[in-house]
């Protein structure tokens, strides 16, 4: 009880600091974590400040889903029985503060996830748009389109991980699973962006090509690391018209372990299916695919986004190799998604749309499968704070090995799920 209370009396001087440091919600270069987040990918960059003193932005996300999917196989391994009911409400807490003009820094921690059930950090960066703390005016022209990032963060490899679910933030996501082969990763690092006033843009970065951060030497090295970059072009044409078109790529030299796919600790939406029945724990990221590459990844991604008034497209075309530490030679995956999403009503306050998702890979043991997905889904945004969504979900498996897991396998059914995110 009294270890209760000193967490209450800590977290109530806490909340009245931030209260003194500002009441202002909006910030710079900061994109907006609801519904007027939507098709935003990178911040923006702003070129007016409201700077007038360090602001705090206390924000976060909760979510809930009902879940009523069936799951089947071949019967040679038994699949675990599932049913229809909720699952695990999860929750985010964001903190971000203007600390100086044109100097932000951004936390997210998971309240509650589907594989941690206590609260931990996913990660955090500092953002540079202004270099006015060394000198006022300080490169200022440069610094009009530059932006830099350092931090323990998401890495910007692709645009699909701006538009996925992260943990309970999944108001910019117009469906409820993310794609199947989820490339998404929180690495140690740092990216440098440039921005023309005409749409182009550039960025490159590097990382040091790890999840779990460690001093600890393996096969003689604390670790290697990994290069980003990224060209594109995003304009809005005309008031009806937007088009944004870009490439990425994301290589690793040698790393003890790279988890460009596996990096996901929150865990996938479709809870409990393609469950083994004889397993002790939960398979946190069923539902999704990892190619098991742990060394020399070598990963393109290009995603073409195009919004006509209410209709938007969004697709993903991904080609990657690489090997684990006991692989001689490189295998490869294919990973390709289309969607198709139509918005309406009072300032595109409802949708509906659908995904068509595709992944093609050779395993380690040198079998060629493949996994289909295809969602169909819909949303309302009751406010601009909170969304409900539908989704009905099917995905098949295809030429998975005699006795594995997922030979023959297929799971479908509905989901639903309500979001709040301010």
């Amino acid at each position: 009880m009294k270890s209760i209370l000193k967490k209450s009396i800590v977290l109530a001087v806490l909340l009245i600091g931030f209260n003194f440091y500002g009441q202002s919600r909006e910030l710079n270069n900061f994109r907006q974590p609801d519904k007027n987040g939507v098709n935003v990918f990178e911040a923006p960059k702003d070129t007016v400040s409201n700077f007038d003193g360090v602001k705090v932005r206390i924000g976060g996300s909760s979510t809930l889903q009902f879940q009523a999917l069936d799951n089947e196989n071949s019967g040679t391994t038994p699949l675990a029985e599932i049913g229809s009911n909720f699952n695990l409400a999860t929750a985010n807490l964001d903190l971000d503060v203007l600390l100086y003009d044109g100097v932000r820094m951004h936390l997210r921690t998971y309240l509650s996830s589907r594989h941690h059930h206590e609260p931990y950090v996913k990660g955090g960066y500092f953002q540079i748009d202004k270099l006015d703390f060394i000198k006022k005016g300080f490169m200022e022209d440069l610094m009009k389109n530059v932006t830099i990032k350092v931090g323990h963060m998401e890495n910007n490899y692709g645009d699909a991980h701006f538009r996925r679910s992260d943990n309970a933030q999944a108001m910019h996501n117009p469906f409820i699973g993310n794609l199947i082969m989820d490339s998404f990763t929180t690495e140690v690092g740092a990216e440098v962006y440039y921005r023309t006033d005409n749409g182009f843009l550039g960025m490159i970065g590097f990382s040091n090509g790890k999840l779990n951060q460690s001093v600890e030497k393996s096969d003689g090295s604390t670790g290697g690391a990994a290069f980003l970059a990224k060209l594109g072009y995003d304009k809005q044409i005309n008031e009806d018209l937007r088009f944004r078109l870009t490439g990425s790529v994301y290589n690793t030299g040698y790393a003890p372990n790279v988890y460009l796919y596996s990096a996901d600790r929150a865990g996938a939406r479709y809870y409990s299916i393609m469950q083994d029945a004889s397993a002790t724990s939960d398979n946190f990221r069923a539902g999704r695919f990892d190619p098991a590459y742990k060394n020399k990844i070598t990963a393109f991604m290009v995603n073409p986004f195009l919004k006509y008034q209410g209709l938007e497209v969004f697709g993903t075309i991904e080609l990657t190799s690489g090997r684990s530490l006991t692989e001689v030679d490189r295998r490869s995956s294919e990973q390709f998604a289309g969607e198709v999403i139509y918005r309406f009503g009072n300032e595109e306050n409802l949708y509906f749309g659908a995904r068509y998702n595709t992944v093609s890979s050779e395993l380690a043991t040198g079998d060629d499968v493949s996994i289909n997905r295809f969602q169909l889904g819909a949303g309302w945004f009751l406010t601009k704070n909170i969304l409900m969504k539908a989704e009905y979900v099917v995905q098949e498996y295809n030429d998975f090995p005699t006795a594995n897991l997922l030979e023959d396998g297929k799971f479908n059914g509905l989901t639903l799920e309500a979001v709040i995110s301010f």
